[in-house]
């Protein structure tokens, strides 16, 4: 096992960590950033307003792409874990 293969599998890694936790931080940068549009028209300072909206729609992603995104994650284990016995031997 030399460096190349070494940074191949971090470099995946690092892509699947990326594409599955896309959706999820996409959703609540658009949500935060709409709250806090609504916030300073309307100049009201609510904690629970920034938060609340956030946790939902993190929620309602997850139930939506909850599903690929497991599958995506399973489908990457079980190629890690078969490309052990290449790697080693």
């Amino acid at each position: 096992m030399d460096a190349s293969t070494v940074f191949g599998a971090g470099q995946q890694g690092l892509m699947m960590l990326l594409m599955v936790s896309a959706p999820v931080l996409i959703v609540i940068l658009v949500v935060g950033l709409v709250v806090s549009v609504f916030q300073a028209a309307t100049q009201i300072n609510e904690a629970t307003l920034s938060f609340v909206p956030k946790i939902v729609a993190a929620v309602a992603v997850l139930a939506v792409a909850g599903p690929w995104m497991m599958t995506t994650l399973v489908e990457y284990l079980q190629r890690v874990l078969q490309s052990i016995p290449q790697a080693v031997g």
